[in-house]
């Protein structure tokens, strides 16, 4: 059967052509923190269960960070409302000022509830708490980064095909795809650092509640598939010492 050349517009042969990659590349989000007066920082996080994070969902996720960040300044205020006091009263002893006297037992009286914050009986539910939320995050992860590792094994598959066909347009579309799943695995594995960050945290904590430190397992920031399956690996060893631990504690909910 003979093959015939159909004439077409230009408008509508640059409407068929593929667009370049750069074009439909995933853009990366800006990364964003907030200095906090203690000296340490909070840093956004990328919701990786929503896709690809976006400047506006990074800066969301800082907005919803403020609130516990303020909550948990609380007893430190009070701390610092009664050290004013207490500085007047020890430096003018055996005599010293009344008022100085009436603020720091006043400023006592509202510190007392905080007084309670290191026993057992806050620390365990609050550890455990923390703990299940981790690991709830890091099985999330583990599922997602085992679908893009399976996804770039068949990308590899289908573009050495397309290589050995000679088919370049093919060869372009996968090349793409290729790189945009490994843009996606990167984002998995960033994501992982506010989970040390967090860990590390609670660290002082765990101790109080009977559980060894635990840390993040260094991931490698290749993302090439034999990075990702060990990083695969360190995640799943994690979730096992995580687990242990929550069980420990009366496992989670």
């Amino acid at each position: 059967m003979p093959n015939l050349d159909i004439q077409i517009s230009g408008d509508l042969k640059q409407a068929l052509d593929l667009a370049p990659c750069d074009v439909v590349s995933i853009p990366e989000p800006q990364k964003l923190k907030i200095q906090l007066p203690t000296g340490a920082s909070i840093k956004a996080i990328a919701d990786v269960s929503k896709g690809i994070p976006t400047d506006c969902a990074m800066t969301f996720s800082l907005m919803v960070q403020l609130a516990p960040f303020l909550a948990s300044m609380e007893c430190l205020i009070k701390i610092l409302k009664l050290l004013k006091p207490l500085v007047d009263v020890v430096t003018n002893l055996p005599m010293p000022p009344v008022k100085a006297v009436q603020d720091f037992a006043k400023a006592a009286v509202d510190l007392a509830p905080c007084f309670l914050i290191p026993t057992p009986a806050n620390i365990i539910p609050f550890i455990k708490d923390v703990l299940c939320l981790i690991l709830k995050v890091l099985k999330c992860l583990e599922s997602q980064l085992q679908t893009v590792v399976a996804l770039m094994k068949g990308l590899t598959l289908d573009l050495n095909a397309a290589r050995l066909a000679g088919n370049r347009d093919l060869q372009e579309t996968l090349e793409c795809a290729k790189k945009n799943a490994e843009t996606s695995a990167q984002h998995l594995t960033s994501s992982m650092e506010p989970i040390g960050v967090i860990l590390d945290f609670v660290g002082p904590f765990l101790g109080m509640a009977g559980v060894k430190p635990i840390q993040l397992p260094g991931l490698g920031s290749d993302t090439d598939v034999e990075t990702l399956e060990t990083s695969l690996q360190a995640i799943h060893g994690l979730i096992g010492t995580l687990q242990i631990a929550v069980d420990a504690l009366g496992g989670c909910e």
